[in-house]
């Protein structure tokens, strides 16, 4: 039988991951990147998440992607195109290496700052970062760990994700008026 989807509360070393995470992929891709960001639920200190850190390696045009996949691959990255999302390149981590998930995106981009500003905005709103642990929480408990299983829970959470993305959006707008 299949286990279930685990997300765990807050890992206060799930930046210490990260930064490890960073620091191997850095010398491969420096001369490429604009930055390596850590993003996703691992990135807010307080919400419970899968244990599994996010970084997205942010380049500053499209015609570097390429060049990117190209030496993700000679790291055992395996490519996975967009995975459904324009503008979002997603990346296999190599067997050997600690559970991940890589994207590159484009400094700017949609994806880009849908995940960045989603962030910064959860790191400043308690709130919505309990309100989106609970969430996750129940949904972990309904659904297998199976692909099935994993394709439903991101379905079932992603009302109100959307919901937090408008709402960084219009923090930013908020912020910049």
């Amino acid at each position: 039988m299949t286990g279930m989807i685990v997300v765990s509360d807050y890992d206060p070393r799930w930046p210490e991951r990260f930064e490890d995470l960073r620091q191997r992929l850095a010398p491969h891709v420096a001369d490429l990147t604009v930055s390596i960001e850590h993003v996703g639920s691992t990135a807010v200190p307080g919400c419970a998440a899968k244990p599994i850190i996010d970084l997205d390696i942010v380049v500053s045009e499209e015609a570097v992607m390429p060049e990117l996949i190209s030496r993700l691959a000679g790291q055992d990255y395996r490519h996975e195109g967009d995975l459904g999302i324009p503008g979002r390149e997603a990346f296999q981590a190599p067997p050997a290496a600690p559970e991940h998930h890589l994207y590159g995106v484009v400094a700017g981009s949609k994806p880009h700052l849908d995940h960045v500003l989603l962030r910064d905005y959860l790191r400043q709103r308690t709130d919505e970062v309990q309100r989106y642990s609970a969430l996750k929480v129940a949904l972990a408990q309904r659904f297998p760990a199976d692909s099935e299983g994993r394709a439903a829970y991101s379905a079932a959470k992603s009302a109100l994700v959307e919901e937090l993305v408008a709402k960084s959006y219009a923090a930013r707008a908020a912020s910049e008026s």
